[in-house]
């Protein structure tokens, strides 16, 4: 699996080196509300060794680890595509990471991997990173109803977003910095 570069950011493969810093990311209350129950057993099968129908990118900035992205496919020639899902330290937040991120994927996605469409489903409430997903150019299909159980036990709406190769947003410059 080859790394994927942004102006910004490196989408590399997985090491157990990040084993720490990815646990300490999704142990953030603010995190962990939309990714729960990832303790390191979890963080080591799901995201150092994933399962291999699943492909990892770390997400560093400046060097250092600030999320991930994955994605999977749907192989079969009649509904091919691929869905795609991240994390970002909310120390990483407000700064244009995640749609970078996800851009820099979806071309790879769409030029190297020959997939016309691609799909994304946050939670319904996950208004910050829906916004993310629509800078990029996905749109909203449609609700899921009660598609997944929360950390408290009930059920939550989704949101089915996707992005069709020739919709893909143009690149936005990042945020200045704050003075």
């Amino acid at each position: 699996m080859k790394s994927l570069r942004s102006e910004r950011l490196l989408l590399r493969p997985p090491r157990p080196e990040d084993l720490a810093p990815l646990s300490a990311i999704l142990s953030d209350p603010a995190v962990s509300r939309w990714w729960p129950g990832f303790d390191e057993s979890k963080v080591e099968s799901e995201l150092i060794a994933p399962d291999p129908d699943v492909t990892v990118y770390v997400i560093e900035h400046e060097h250092g680890v600030i999320g991930a992205i994955q994605f999977s496919e749907e192989l079969d020639p009649q509904y091919r595509h691929a869905s795609i899902d991240l994390f970002l330290s909310p120390r990483a937040w407000g700064r244009g990471f995640a749609p970078e991120a996800i851009r820099t994927l979806a071309v790879y996605l769409f030029e190297e991997r020959g997939h016309h469409r691609l799909v994304i489903d946050p939670a319904a409430d996950n208004a910050r990173a829906i916004r993310a997903y629509e800078k990029v150019g996905f749109r909203p299909v449609g609700t899921m109803r009660q598609y997944e159980r929360g950390a408290d036990g009930t059920w939550h709406d989704g949101v089915l977003l996707d992005l069709l190769a020739d919709e893909l947003a143009p690149p936005t410059h990042p945020p200045r910095a704050r003075a």
